[in-house]
């Protein structure tokens, strides 16, 4: 089983980036997936946005809400995340994760072992 992001990069304030995580080892299709943010410094881990296994539905926490779109492709494994509008807030390090629980894709915090897989992580830098 394997999640692999890539995608980020440094950027300055405004600009946008497109995160892309390819799945493969398991049936991508039937999971949920998150995009969850975390620091290597503090630990803290935020939610960012989830997407439904079929992408009918799309989740953001507030913060991102308006700026983000998460979306999939099912046909080639593979998940984006479309950031715009970046601010330095923004700077972490990102992390697809894949889930069978609804609450851990659509809004709620969970832990790392609540997740099924997740990937290695791609640095987002947002700074002038």
């Amino acid at each position: 089983v394997q999640l692999v992001e890539s995608g980020g990069d440094l950027v300055q304030p405004g600009g946008s980036l497109r995160l892309s995580c390819v799945a493969s080892g398991f049936t991508f299709s039937t999971y949920g997936m998150s995009w969850v943010r975390q620091s290597p410094g503090s630990g803290l881990r935020e939610w960012v946005a989830g997407i439904d296994n079929d992408g009918s539905n799309t989740y953001y926490r507030d913060s991102v809400r308006g700026r983000f779109t998460i979306s999939r492709d099912n046909a080639k494994n593979t998940l984006f995340l479309q950031m715009n509008s970046l601010k330095p807030e923004d700077t972490n390090v990102y992390y697809c994760a894949a889930v069978t629980k609804y609450d851990c894709y659509s809004g709620s915090w969970c832990s790392w072992d609540t997740y099924n897989y997740w990937g290695q992580g791609t640095q987002v830098t947002v700074s002038s």
